[in-house]
């Protein structure tokens, strides 16, 4: 089948959706899967962005509402990780997965299912290990630190997911892995993004926690935004024993969706014939989420994962076949996921504007019925537990000065990773940057600037969408960094041309208007002021 891979979408799904239409009239080329790597932004109202961390300049309404109402519905299956720029209330919602409209799903925290018989996995957020140990505490409305951290990854998340034994075939983070770098054309990547290669030269560009994951899932594929830049690597991952059969990875990042970037690509993967059209639940990831029900935290507090040692009783959480049976079980050998989107929220009208609606913590139905179903902990009803009774709040109140520590661990103990991430220690011009000690503006008056609803300077003219085969095949001399144009070139048998369906110019998403750029301080812990090329930027 074939599969559309996006890099950060930031609200454009019109225009995501837009060129898959022209793909499909210019090649017939019509994809069965839209994949999204992060960055998603699922803003149904005005309260939705005053829960996205980002300047607000950059708050836009953009066009999911849409999709959220019913007044359009995606063409195409789309499938989603969060990202670091998002309406994390909306998200927090839906922690195991769920609908966010009609035809959208999105993964949760960390999730698997399956399409056609293809298991698809991922984990949404960015690593930073001061936040990596501690539970979901996080509740709307969000505070300037808890804004960021609601996007965090945590190891729990990363824990589950290692529970796994069965093949993915398909994995997605928001940031790269760390190390991925070294496996494709790193002298071309420096070419185009010389702010890395401090990191990479550092080895310190990237997720920890997921290049942990892609050295024990070993997927098929995995697939990263986060960075705004186009890159693929090829890795041979090591073999524990004679008679282990040797896996590799096809690693892709993507570009943000914007005009002549290159943020979609088309893959074919290989599929059930037999398998329906349907998005189905994976029985071995449910009944992981059943084994590691009663590890959930909703509390700040730092604390490690079991392991194997004297401190833990128990240490594996793997599914046994007895336990994914019975789970089959309990679904009838009936997994496809029920198409049970509700609304919970109000919608954006943009013939009333309500500019200081205030963000309230909701439980949404999907998940009651999803916990309901398997026995599982509601999150969100466990965070309004304890909030009642005065422990997260009031928590987090007194440990908020402890909170600016440096950022290679928590305060109680040193974090697993011994060196933190964000994605970008370095200042990409390309990004938003956010102040992490709290310096943007109160969130509680920021301005909201939805955008018109028929914006006037948009074109759906879009260049270099690839349409590459399942060999993505990548030269061994691509670590070695000698040329990465095999992978940039093979099997790709048709792009599309640019074409503008409007008359008028393009615009930058979110970028300055007046196209100026200047000197911005950016405050940042144990970093000098840097000078920015591009007000786009993200943290």
């Amino acid at each position: 089948m074939k599969v559309a891979v996006a890099g950060c979408c930031h609200g454009a799904l019109d225009k995501m959706y837009e060129t898959l239409e022209l793909l499909q009239q210019r090649h017939n080329v019509r994809p069965d899967l839209l994949l999204c790597c992060g960055d998603f932004q699922a803003v149904r109202n005005e309260a939705d962005l005053r829960c996205m961390a980002v300047p607000a300049k950059y708050r836009h309404m953009q066009t999911f509402y849409r999709y959220y109402s019913g007044e359009k519905k995606a063409p195409v299956l789309t499938v989603f990780i969060g990202g670091n720029h998002e309406a994390s209330n909306h998200l927090q919602e839906l922690p195991y997965g769920g609908w966010v409209a009609p035809n959208i799903y999105y993964l949760g925290y960390a999730g698997v299912v399956r399409f056609r018989g293809v298991r698809i996995g991922g984990i949404s957020g960015i690593f930073k290990s001061h936040d990596y140990r501690k539970g979901h505490f996080e509740c709307p409305p969000y505070n300037q630190q808890t804004i960021r951290s609601a996007y965090h990854v945590r190891n729990i998340e990363v824990f589950k997911l290692k529970q796994l034994k069965r093949p993915i075939d398909i994995f997605m983070s928001h940031d790269w892995p760390r190390s991925i770098y070294h496996y494709g054309n790193k002298k071309q990547l420096l070419k185009m993004k010389s702010f890395f290669r401090q990191e990479v030269e550092s080895n310190t560009l990237g997720s920890p926690a997921a290049s942990d994951l892609l050295q024990h899932l070993k997927p098929t594929y995995w697939f990263s935004a986060h960075l705004h830049v186009k890159f693929a690597a090829f890795m041979q991952h090591q073999t524990n024993s004679k008679e282990e059969l040797p896996k590799a990875t096809k690693f892709l990042a993507l570009d943000k969706c914007l005009p002549h970037r290159d943020f979609l690509q088309i893959i074919d993967i290989e599929h059930d014939p037999s398998s329906g059209d349907s998005l189905e639940y994976d029985a071995e990831w449910i009944a992981v989420l059943k084994a590691t029900n009663s590890l959930i935290n909703v509390t700040q507090s730092s604390w490690n994962m079991p392991e194997k040692n004297s401190l833990h009783a128990k240490w594996d959480y793997s599914a046994t076949e007895e336990a994914i049976k019975e789970v089959l079980e309990e679904l009838n050998h009936n997994l496809k996921i029920p198409c049970n989107f509700t609304l919970t929220a109000a919608c954006y009208d943009p013939s009333k504007p309500q500019k200081h609606v205030e963000p309230v913590h909701s439980i949404n139905p999907q998940t009651t019925e999803f916990c309901a179903q398997f026995g599982l902990t509601d999150i969100n009803d466990r965070i309004q537990q304890a909030k009642e009774e005065g422990s997260v709040r009031g928590e987090y109140e007194e440990e908020e000065e402890e909170e600016e520590m440096d950022s290679t661990g928590s305060a109680e103990e040193p974090s697993e990773y011994n060196t933190d991430n964000s994605g970008l220690s370095s200042i990409n011009p390309d990004e938003i940057m956010l102040d992490e000690e709290g310096g943007d503006e109160d969130l509680s008056t920021c301005s909201v600037d939805p955008s018109p609803d028929h914006p006037p300077d948009f074109s759906a003219s879009f260049s270099d969408i690839r349409i590459m085969p399942d060999s993505m095949a990548v030269s061994s001399d691509d670590a070695m960094d000698s040329t990465n144009e095999e992978l940039e070139k093979s099997g790709v048998s048709k792009q599309v041309e640019e074409k503008s369906l409007s008359e008028r110019p393009l615009k930058r998403i979110g970028g300055n208007e007046n196209g100026n750029s200047g000197i911005k301080k950016i405050k940042r812990r144990n970093q000098a002021i840097y000078a920015a090329e591009d007000e786009d930027k993200t943290e």
